[in-house]
């Protein structure tokens, strides 16, 4: 686990230089030029005195600085959850194997706990690295040193609910930037408000065109930033449904796998 947090960084840092790379090499190379070609068309009918309706397409929408910082959120967000999903995905494929063999109707003594552990003490690191083998080789160390059921039962739950807080807490990043894309957006609106504040004269003396597009500018980056804000919590609520789902599968393969097998000799 102490390895686990240098490559996560590690892995997140990459992510993010990615996001910037594909995010801004889209917008460098297709949405503004798109976009500024089509404004300059909308342009040339409108000094035409053509009769039209400027249309409000996507490459306009997202063409502006705080729309291409939120898809770099909204990426970074997305690499850092899959990267989680991906790890819990296999950590509950751990579930449908049989890491500890007992026999039906044998029970486990204290002084056989530790025979049972070896099975998990070989598993590769990664694979240790798991909550479920590590609870499981906790709760055999537990009952060779205390001798009590109601001890391992206690040391599970524990172990368990220590995981469910470390899960939790490695999601603040995603919380942050889940909160971080609607204030951008809110910038972009008090930019476009202000924008369109001076260019009030021009409204006045019947120029009209430099306002309408700095209010495009506000109501688009609320837009996008508050639609990106509901992709990413969407994401992020499902994968702490599956965390969750871990956490509570995995002590429920405790209990039917070892604890039901345990016994303590009377004396």
């Amino acid at each position: 686990m102490q390895l686990r947090q240098p490559t996560e960084f590690l892995y997140q840092a990459i992510a993010l230089v990615l996001a910037i790379i594909v995010v801004h090499g889209a917008y460098v190379g297709v949405i503004r030029p798109t976009a500024s070609e089509q404004l300059q068309e909308q342009a040339a009918m409108q000094a035409a005195g053509e009769d039209f309706v400027p249309e409000r397409t996507l490459s306009i929408v997202i063409r502006d600085f705080e729309q291409e910082a939120c898809f770099i959120l909204l990426l970074w967000a997305l690499a850092i959850m899959g990267h989680k999903a991906y790890r819990t995905r296999n950590e509950q494929a751990m579930l449908k194997r049989s890491l500890v063999e007992i026999p039906e109707g044998t029970s486990l003594l204290p002084q056989d706990a530790r025979e049972y552990s070896r099975s998990l003490e070989v598993l590769p690191d990664e694979e240790q690295d798991f909550l479920l083998p590590r609870a499981l080789l906790n709760a055999l160390q537990r009952f060779t040193t205390t001798n009590s059921i109601t001890a391992v039962s206690e040391a599970v739950r524990e172990q368990c609910d220590i995981e469910a807080d470390r899960l939790d807490s490695e999601l603040s990043m995603v919380r942050y930037i889940s909160w971080a894309i609607p204030s951008i957006g809110f910038i972009g609106t008090v930019r476009g408000i202000g924008d369109a504040l001076g260019q009030a004269y021009k409204a006045v003396e019947g120029d009209i065109s430099g306002v309408t597009v700095s209010l495009g500018v506000a109501f688009n980056s609320t837009f996008v930033a508050l639609v990106l804000s509901i992709i990413i919590m969407f994401a992020l609520y499902q994968l702490q449904l599956s965390q969750e789902r871990l956490v509570l599968n995995t002590q429920r393969y405790i209990d039917r796998k070892l604890l039901r097998h345990l016994a303590v000799p009377r004396s």
